[in-house]
């Protein structure tokens, strides 16, 4: 294979990358989110019953953000092997890792069973997720933005990778709603909780058969023949990149906080503060998270035509409006207004999330492309996501209000607006140059 034909893959198989990429990446998310959802409903009285509810639900939303810790773990595990094998030889990997442990909390005893090792047990599996998605996002990333070197579409392809999220979400809370309708509050506390979580099995080996015949990326193929692999992709990144990767996080933490009040935290804030069914939680969720779909890449193909900084900057700056006007609309409690909140909150984080599948990846050299960007990604949920749920929920028991909720969201959203603005414009960059000459093209430009 000619080295042109390498680097202009046709059609076809670029369309296969995409479509497996995002595939995978949905069911992972999938088998994520469901764990969040069963977090705010179930998991308090089935696995932290010798707590007060209070304790509890605190309890069990922290074990939820324990996976956040675990991504950065994973990111440097299978960043590790994604430099020196590949990006596909993760993708297979992380599908496995994720589907048994999901399976697995579907079988878990609870507490009334086995005592404290169910939650023991419980926080170990949701830590293997952490790992598995750590390692995922990266290789899907790299697997479809590596296809489009000279940066056409690439902010275009790194979104479909990106639009996993809310189609795992979507697909997470729709499985909720349909049990939690079917069944008894009773049968649902006592067995039909597990139903999302056994139902990963399918998906997984559906996922798993669509991934395992994937090709290398043409850019990875192209540095495999001429430059030996980074023998300690960790080492050479935290050497040559730091500056890229606190930037990248601080690009990323503000938008995973966003995420988190305008999705999950109305499985708290509905039910717990307004006292209306978590139905109407749900369906608000599964209305924003189908608009969500389609404005990631919306805003995806807006950041090859106008760069990625002004879209992230825009999305950030929206958002921060927004959330001045979001509970108020949710203290409504009315379900349509509580809906178009939450659409309108994820129509504002499509703009900071589309875009960042091109943006982070475009920020590190092919050697250490998939570590660093990997490493910069899920380092800001440490920040982000993990403390959010426990955060925003004490500020709202501490001050009776949500405006707390929004001063925190909003600050770091200002540090996401400084970190993007102190980044180098990416949008057309050559990924296969390094990135010294990168930044001189840039600074030409």
């Amino acid at each position: 294979m000619t080295d042109s034909s390498r680097l202009n893959p046709p059609v076809s198989t670029i369309t296969k990358t995409v479509v497996a990429s995002l595939v995978g990446t949905s069911l992972e998310w999938y088998d994520f989110f469901i764990y969040g959802s069963a977090a705010a409903l179930v998991f308090p009285r089935l696995f932290f019953p010798q707590s007060d509810p209070a304790t509890a639900l605190l309890l069990s939303l922290a074990s939820y953000g324990v996976a956040y810790m675990a991504r950065p773990l994973g990111a440097v595990i299978f960043g590790h092997y994604g430099d020196k094998l590949g990006r596909k030889t993760i993708l297979t990997t992380t599908i496995l890792l994720m589907g048994l442990s999901t399976f697995l909390i579907g079988v878990l005893p609870t507490y009334p069973t086995v005592g404290t090792l169910a939650p023991i047990a419980l926080v170990l599996l949701r830590f293997i997720q952490g790992i598995a998605l750590g390692g995922e996002w990266g290789g899907a990333a790299l697997m479809v933005t590596e296809y489009d070197p000279d940066g056409r579409r690439r902010g275009f392809l790194g979104s479909l990778v990106q639009v996993a999220v809310p189609i795992g979400l979507l697909g997470a809370n729709g499985v909720f709603a349909v049990v939690t309708d079917a069944l008894s509050p009773g049968s649902f506390q006592a067995w039909g909780w597990r139903i999302p979580f056994l139902l990963s099995a399918i998906l997984v080996v559906v996922g798993y058969l669509i991934r395992r015949d994937l090709s290398e990326t043409p850019v990875f193929e192209r540095i495999e023949a001429t430059q030996s692999a980074s023998t300690a992709p960790i080492a050479d990144v935290l050497r040559t990149s730091r500056r890229e990767i606190l930037l990248g996080l601080g690009s990323r933490i503000g938008s995973d906080i966003a995420f988190y009040v305008f999705t999950l935290f109305l499985l708290v804030y509905v039910p717990k503060r307004l006292g209306l069914p978590s139905s109407v939680a749900f369906m608000a969720i599964l209305v924003a998270s189908a608009v969500h779909i389609f404005a990631i890449p919306f805003f995806g193909a807006l950041s090859d035509r106008f760069g990625r900084r002004s879209v992230l900057i825009g999305g950030a700056a929206a958002t921060i409006v927004w959330s001045c006007f979001f509970f108020q609309l949710l203290d409504t409690k009315s379900p349509a207004l509580i809906a178009l909140a939450a659409v309108v909150g994820l129509c504002c984080h499509a703009a900071m999330w589309g875009p960042l599948a091109s943006f982070l990846p475009e920020m590190f050299e092919t050697r250490v492309r998939c570590t660093g960007a990997s490493l910069s990604f899920q380092l800001a949920g440490i920040f982000g996501n993990a403390p959010a749920p426990i955060i925003a929920t004490e500020l709202l028991l501490a001050y009776n209000s949500s405006w707390p909720v929004v001063v925190y969201m909003a600050a770091f959203l200002i540090l996401m607006i400084i970190c993007v603005t102190l980044s180098r414009e990416t949008a057309h960059i050559d990924l296969g140059a390094s990135v010294a000459n990168a930044k001189l093209a840039n600074s030409a430009a």
